[in-house]
This record gives structure tokens, sequence and C-alpha cells, in this order.
């Protein structure tokens, strides 16, 4: 039932408002086109902020590839920019040698290379500071100094030893036409070793058996977890001592008459550079600067030593070492003349 007033007559109701129906279209429409504003503006707020970042990130890169340049930058380019006349070359030999090392025999070999071809340079300086190493790596570079002698007979070459020239770096050395040291430096030990170990009786205590299959009757020659066979030590030994007398010829044939006739000369001993002046490894007492300033008569040098690029220094810091640790241990052993 509808409701009446006390006259009898129904109550009156409020009129209802209707909007335009225009006026609700554009109501709507203006709020359309405020979110498209509001996402269009944001969007391009967003490019800004990535353009920004993105021109940040290249700066900080070009800084960064700059300061790597700056830091590899070869040293001999620098310096012959600014000297322009007659220099020392110096190369260095510093460290094991070894096909992976900075003392390698390509990396040697390179920057003798281009001190020899330089029309500038007045001498060479060898200055070599290695317990030895690869006898092969060692024999590249005393032959390629022999050619490189015979290629360019007026460009003379020494040695100059710092804290040590032994076995493998003597090897190099003795093919210079001069060999320098300090007093305290220490020079010598022209022999061959090869290193190795034995597990045999550790593993027994252990009560492991060593069990090894192979199709050849040397193919487990020396194995570190077996016994060694007299007839496996007798061809190592004839081995080294092939090697030895070929270490001994090359001495000599760089050496000369120079050298004494004591004994003990090869047998691997070494001596101080004092010492090895009585016996002629060395020829006389003297450093780098001493060799520069006063035998080759050009004080200013010039460093022609081979530096490894980037991605080869990056990559030995990443896990080269401890692979070559492994490696030296699973294996039964290398010769060396160290």
């Amino acid at each position: 039932m509808s409701e009446k007033d006390s006259s009898g007559a129904p109550p009156k109701r409020s009129p209802i408002h209707f909007e335009p129906l225009d006026e609700a279209m554009n109501t709507k429409g203006d709020w359309q086109r405020d979110l498209v504003n509001r996402l269009a503006f944001a969007s391009l707020n967003e490019q800004r902020r990535a353009r920004r970042w993105n021109i940040f990130f290249r700066f900080l890169l070009a800084l960064y590839l700059g300061a790597i340049l700056l830091a590899y930058w070869p040293k001999d380019w620098t310096a012959m920019s600014t000297t322009g006349g007659k220099h020392t070359a110096l190369v260095e030999l510093k460290g094991v040698i070894s096909d992976d090392t900075e003392a390698s025999a390509d990396n040697v070999i390179g920057g003798l290379k281009d001190a020899f071809e330089d029309k500038n340079t007045a001498g060479i300086i060898l200055r070599i500071n290695s317990p030895g190493g690869s006898p092969v790596q060692s024999a590249y570079i005393y032959n390629e100094i022999r050619r490189l002698r015979k290629k360019y007979p007026d460009t003379p070459l020494y040695a100059v030893v710092s804290d040590m020239c032994a076995s493998g770096g003597y090897y190099v050395a003795s093919a210079a036409d001069k060999i320098y040291a300090d007093k305290s430096s220490i020079v010598g030990s022209i022999g061959v070793r090869m290193d190795s170990f034995g597990f045999v009786g550790s593993l027994e205590k252990l009560g492991v058996q060593r069990r090894l299959y192979t199709a050849g009757e040397h193919k487990g020659f020396l194995d570190p977890f077996l016994p060694a066979k007299p007839s496996d030590v007798d061809h190592v030994k004839k081995l080294l001592d092939d090697i030895h007398e070929q270490f001994i010829a090359s001495v000599k044939e760089g050496r000369g008459d120079r050298l004494s006739d004591d004994p003990q000369l090869f047998s691997g001993l070494f001596w101080t550079g004092e010492e090895s002046l009585g016996l002629g490894l060395i020829d006389a007492i003297g450093s780098a600067g001493y060799v520069a300033r006063e035998v080759i008569g050009e004080e200013d040098v010039i460093d022609f030593t081979r530096e490894p690029d980037l991605l080869e220094r990056l990559s030995k810091r990443i896990g080269v070492a401890m692979a070559s640790a492994m490696t030296g241990l699973m294996t039964s052993g290398a010769v060396s003349l160290r």
C-alpha cells in the first residue's frame, strides 16, 4: 500500500534529475584523455631516465677502457716518441722459462727482434732474473740470439744478471756477447733435472690398489703409484744425460775459451757473481745501468719487453694457477733446466 498524508493524498516525491547525455559523454572523455596523457608522460619520463643512465654507463665504460689502455700501453712506444735518437734497448727475461709464462720464447724473441730491427738501437741489454725452466724454450731463445747477432753484427747484445741466472737462464745468457752480474747474483746450475714422486707405500697403508691398464710395454712409464722399474730409471738417466750434453755444448759454443777448466763447472752447482767471474761464467761485475752508460754508451734506455695482452692476463688470473698445480700433481714429471 502507498503511504498517504493526513489529508488522504499521496506524498509528494522529489523529481529525478537526469544529466544531459552530451555532458556525461564529455566527462567520460575527459577522464580517458587524462589517463592517456598520464601514461604517455610516464613513458616519456621513463625513456628519458633510461637514456640518461645509458649515457652515464657509457661514460663510465669509456673511462674504464681509457684507464686500461693507459695501464697496458707498450712502454717502448711512449719512450720512443720522446727520445728520437740513439738509445739502449732493454728486453726482460723474468721468471720461469716456459711456453705459458712471460719468459716464454715467443715473448723474449719478439722483444729481441723489435730491439734489433729498431734503427736507433745502439746496443741491447737482455736483463735476466730466472731460475731456468724448459730446455726447449731456452734453446729457442739461445738459437735466435745467435741468429740475430749474425744478421745485425753491428748491434751488440749483453746479458745482465740481476738476482739469478741459473740453468735455463744461463743457457740463454751464454749466447750473449758478454755477461754482467752483481757480486751477489746467483749464476750457474748447468744441469738438468726431472721431478717425480711415489705414493706406493702410502697406498699400501691405506689398502688402496693401483690398477693400470695399458697397451704398450712402457706406456706406464714411471707411474708414481707403482714401484720404479730399473729399466725406466736407466732410460730417464740417459735422456737427462743427452739434454745435459746439449746444454754443455751450447754453453761452450757461446762462452768459448773464457770458461775455466774447473771440473765442477757443469755439475749443476751455482755460485755468486763474484765467484762466477773467476770461473769464466761472467765477464764483469755490472748492472744494466752501468752497461748502458759505460759499455754501450747510450744512457737512454727503451724497454722492448713484450707484455702479454689484457685478455691473456685476465685468463691467467682465473683458475690457471690451480689448473697448473693439479696438472703438476697428476703427471709423473717434466724435464727442466732448474
